[in-house]
């Protein structure tokens, strides 16, 4: 890069406005939990100007992090905009969650930008999540660039971090992944026994840039130290003219040719853009009473400078539809990134703009509606700051937006524009909770309806068989996020449960009993017996009833009363509670009384024959799910061991694209895999994700079903 001077622009509190998409930036930061993401947008807010004291992540006093549960937890839980004003430019900063569980606010983030800034801590390795991550970016192509932080921590070590990303990111062209800037003073202790950076080396101006003093100060590099860098600088060169688009560069180069350093860096920069080179960069936050940060300055221009502008975003289309430009001009076209709700303000739709201008009182489509836009904002973490419009390629914030959620595309009325949704992950850890008292069972449809329309990886299921209210959530910590907020955000007392599997009974064997419900207690009188057959059906036959009454013996009109009694105890279970699936119940027999039988009589005595016909005969199916394991190859052993101890029947493997992953499919019982999100990704170093889907009900090993009569007994 050309290593020019940052000069900090924009004031806090006014938002910074784009008239042309070329003129915005929009940058998703990516990287595991704790990577220093937060940190590093509360730095360049500060460097720019944004704000004018820099919090702590500790202290709860960052932008980015302005919830609660943010502040408790010490980690980010949402998505969260920081807009910046950085050489002309309109920087829309998306500092994203690293955590698994919030996995959906990420892929927010992604659809909202045009370009990724992976964090990468220098003492930590690179895991599985963030190597996922990067294929997923590499998939469709967006440009991708590392920030190593944490190089004031004992353990850091920039240049085996960046061979680490080389190897995690980019091991079948490792040239793709190089450093622009190479730390200066690195690895001289100081009296803390740390080691510090107080700056950078230009491997392209050949130019140190100290921060010492606590101002970027600019000077020529001396020999010594042009003996360390130039290797470096050449193999950097060398990797930036394979991807020039002048085929002459490289002979030329090859030739002994010396290739000016402008046209190197305008190579550069068309090659992060378009997503075939990711250069490295290197950060560390403002020491105290400073503005300016070690790279803050090199790492906004590498924004501004090779960065693309919304007008180089693929705009995502479904199939069959015409590519839209990006146009402020055009039809309107924007997505739902994330839908809040704010007790003051009300309702608050996050959306990124594709197409068009976005105008207050104007009538958008969303959902199925037509609804008038109110007013916009630009958020700067929590606070919200008015803008007049928003333009094709910014992201904004509609206040009172009654419909619409995550991914629903805002578009003119008459001019319908539908844009293609992003992939969430599927929820796999079951929570189940009840309202804590009558009070709060009034207020708790309502707030869970406020919280799934807010969370798109939330599902909610009112389970039919068990009766259960089951919040579906992708792991621990956002269950707890989803708890802390029905308690504090909506007033809505809650107790959680154990989760019930949903097994199911069948009869064990052949059966014959009789039902008796004979009342007399003055008045009206109860009478109706009825004796029957009840035998086991293939598994998936369902349920059978067969009438052979001979005589009369049970009044024509009675004999469905039967049924539905035996029916009505089959839904109920006949041991352990749960349904009664695949038998036949035969009616042969029976008594009834001239005044007193009746049809409530005779479903009572149905229900009491079946059971009879059940004592003891009762055997517990329990659901097997189809299971298909995407892991690293490192870790595809482990998984295979767990697997067998979790009572599962291995299918096969089979690698995954070039990436070194494996699938394994499997067929596990859904009793071993309730907490199977957790535990996976501890088993697999957060490289790990499944899928399942029910694939039939089997029998029950007795030791366990032993167990869980035992429970229903209690």
């Amino acid at each position: 890069m050309s290593d020019r001077q940052n000069t900090p622009a924009g004031a806090a509190g006014r938002a910074p406005s784009a008239d042309r998409p070329e003129q915005i930036r929009n940058v998703v930061l990516v990287g595991h939990s704790g990577a220093g993401k937060t940190t590093i947008a509360e730095t360049l807010a500060l460097v720019t100007g944004a704000i004018n004291r820099a919090g702590r992540v500790q202290d709860g006093t960052t932008v980015s992090d302005y919830d609660e549960i943010e502040h408790r937890t010490q980690r980010s839980v949402q998505l969260s905009l920081v807009p910046l004003e950085h050489a002309g430019f309109k920087i829309n900063l998306l500092d994203t969650p690293g955590y698994a569980d919030f996995t959906g606010e990420l892929r927010a983030g992604l659809r909202a930008a045009d370009a990724a800034l992976f964090v990468v801590p220098a003492n930590e390795e690179v895991d599985g999540a963030t190597r996922s991550l990067w294929d997923e970016c590499a998939a469709v192509n967006m440009p991708r660039a590392l920030l190593v932080t944490k190089l004031d921590t004992p353990q850091a070590d920039f240049d085996a971090t960046v061979e680490r990303c080389r190897s995690a990111f980019a091991p079948d062209a490792p040239d793709s992944v190089l450093p622009l800037y190479l730390p200066l003073r690195w690895g001289e202790l100081g009296p803390d026994g740390e080691r510090h950076v107080s700056g950078l080396i230009g491997l392209l101006s050949r130019h140190s840039y100290d921060y010492a003093s606590g101002k970027r100060i600019e000077r020529d590099i001396d020999a010594e130290l042009a003996a360390e860098v130039d290797p470096a600088r050449e193999r950097l060169i060398e990797a930036v003219i394979t991807e020039s688009e002048d085929e002459s560069l490289m002979d030329r180069y090859l030739g002994g040719e010396t290739i000016d350093t402008k046209t190197v860096i305008d190579d550069l920069e068309r090659a992060v853009a378009r997503g075939h080179f990711h250069p490295v960069l290197a950060a560390l936050p403002p020491a105290d009473g400073s503005r300016e940060g070690v790279g803050t300055a090199e790492l906004l221009e590498l924004i501004t400078s090779a960065f693309p502008s919304p007008v180089e975003h693929v705009t995502p289309l479904p199939a069959g539809e015409a590519d839209l430009a990006c146009d402020p001009e055009g039809p309107l076209a924007a997505q739902v990134l994330k839908v809040t709700s704010d007790p003051y303000v009300g309702r608050l739709t996050l959306c990124r703009i594709f197409s068009g201008t976005l105008r207050p009182d104007g009538q958008v489509h969303v959902g199925d509606v037509d609804e008038r836009v109110g007013a916009l904002s630009s958020p700067f973490g929590k606070t919200l700051r008015p803008v007049a419009q928003a333009v094709a390629g910014d992201i904004v914030c509609v206040a009172k937006l009654a419909h619409g959620a995550t991914e629903d595309t805002l578009s003119q009325p008459g001019r319908l524009v539908g844009l293609g949704h992003w992939d969430l992950p599927e929820p796999l850890l079951p929570v189940a909770i009840t309202a804590h008292s009558k009070a709060d069972e009034d207020k708790l449809s309502q707030a869970l309806g406020r919280l799934s329309a807010e969370d798109p990886t939330l599902r909610l299921e009112q389970n039919q068989e068990t009766h259960q209210l089951v919040l579906w959530c992708l792991g621990e910590a956002h269950a707890d996020v989803l708890l802390d907020r029905l308690r504090g955000r909506f007033g809505v007392q809650i107790d959680t449960v154990d989760y019930v599997v949903p097994f199911r009974e069948t009869i064990a064997a052949p059966a014959t009993a009789r039902g008796r419900h004979v009342k007399q207690s003055g008045g009206h009188g109860q009478y109706a017996i009825c004796e029957i057959e009840v035998e086991p059906l293939p598994t998936g036959s369902g349920f059978e009833f067969v009438d052979k009454v001979v005589g009369g013996s049970v009044p024509r009109q009675f004999i469905p009363s039967v049924e539905k009694g035996v029916r009505a105890q089959l839904a109920r279970g006949v041991a352990a509670g749960f349904p009664v699936v695949d038998v036949r119940v035969t009616l042969i027999d029976g008594k009834a009384h001239s005044v007193d039988s009746s049809d409530a009589a005779f479903q009572t005595a149905g229900a009491l024959a079946l059971r009879e016909a059940a004592t003891g005969n009762v055997r517990l199916l329990e659901p097997v799910a189809e299971v298909h394991v995407l892991v690293p190859d490192e870790y595809v052993g482990n998984v295979l061991s767990d697997l067998s101890g979790r009572r599962g029947r291995v299918l096969g493997t089979e690698p995954v694209g070039s990436g070194g992953r494996t699938v394994v499919h499997a067929e596990v019982p859904e009793l071993e895999i309730v907490r199977y999100a957790v535990d996976l990704r501890s088993l697999s170093h957060g490289g790990g994700s499944f899928t399942r889907e029910y694939a039939r009900h089997e029998p029950l090993p007795e030791a366990i079903a032993t167990k869980v009569f035992k429970a229903a007994e209690r």
